[in-house]
């Protein structure tokens, strides 16, 4: 297991800026097609679907899904 911590602990910051491209982007696409979008509000709903989904694949990893992905 430890070298699978490396591996994914040298992927951390790779990870990250994915997870906030995706939410980035969808903030710009928002914006493009509802200008007079709520940002604010649009973020937290765009996190919640983020964090609905995250709790999803949890779920299947605590299930079994992944075993032997």
């Amino acid at each position: 297991m430890d070298n699978v911590r490396k591996e994914l602990e040298s992927r951390r910051g790779e990870i990250g800026t994915a997870l906030e491209l995706l939410f980035k982007a969808n903030m710009k696409i928002t914006d493009w097609d509802i200008p007079e979008a709520d940002d604010k509000e649009a973020a937290k709903m765009l996190l919640d679907m983020m964090q609905t989904k995250l709790d999803s694949i949890k779920a299947d990893v605590e299930s079994g899904k992944y075993d032997n992905y």
